[in-house]
């Protein structure tokens, strides 16, 4: 019989779906809906966040931590850290952290696009990280990465767009995962981007729709037993 599943549910607080839009309405519309989804459940979350973002929606921010979410870093301007430099990199790390903390403790890190050099993750270390979810299982790249660390590497599951597939692919493709499940959403696909000039993954079933697919996966785990968790509840240290 399998063990029920361990899920931590992510969101990336970022701006609207990167690089193809600018703007926020992710953060003044979809976040929003989000979290009150998630009350409404009472699933516990991870919400990877940009420096800048939190200087642009500070309330957005109290609130995620009022509500008992973990609050963790995405880096400060949402550039590529494969585009940066290691002073750059390490500005951005540094910065981002030094503004996330004055709202709570934040020790888990993930890159934006999930792409991070090995040679950046003693950047983290410097910078008192203990977690980094920049990598993604279905990646190349996290097979191919496996320099030593003393920060708990735990991978994305699978991508966002798969929460929005019709009920029975996500389905099977959902029951198909191990623990632990690491599922992740950003803001803007709560926002009807169907219309937008964009790939189709990222704007297929976007807005209410797409609500309410994540309504139906928290749903659905809950239904299997799954223990829902924050990121940091993952480390080795604080899991055994």
């Amino acid at each position: 019989m399998r063990e029920p599943p361990v899920v931590a549910f992510t969101v990336d607080l970022e701006p609207d779906c990167p690089p193809f839009l600018s703007g926020f309405r992710g953060m003044e519309r979809g976040a929003p809906a989000l979290l009150d989804l998630l009350a409404e459940r009472h699933v516990p979350a991870t919400f990877f966040t940009t420096g800048d973002v939190a200087n642009r929606f500070p309330a957005v921010i109290e609130r995620v931590v009022r509500d008992g979410h973990e609050l963790a870093c995405h880096g400060m301007t949402h550039r590529a850290f494969t585009s940066l430099d290691a002073d750059t990199a390490r500005t951005e790390i540094e910065e981002s952290a030094a503004i996330l903390r004055r709202f709570a403790p934040v020790t888990s890190f993930r890159a934006p696009y999930l792409r991070f050099p090995p040679a950046y993750v003693e950047l983290l270390e410097d910078c008192a990280f203990t977690l980094d979810s920049s990598q993604a299982k279905y990646k190349l790249a996290y097979y191919r990465d496996r320099s030593p660390t003393r920060i708990a590497r735990i991978p994305a599951s699978v991508t966002s767009s798969v929460l929005r597939l019709p009920a029975v692919a996500r389905g099977v493709y959902l029951r198909a995962l191990s623990n632990p499940v690491v599922l992740f959403v950003h803001p803007w696909e709560f926002v009807d981007l169907r219309r937008a000039q964009l790939r189709f993954d990222c704007r297929f079933k976007t807005g209410d729709v797409a609500l309410a697919c994540v309504g139906d996966v928290l749903r659905g785990y809950t239904a299997r037993g799954a223990r829902f968790v924050r990121m940091r509840e993952l480390e080795p240290s604080r899991s055994s």
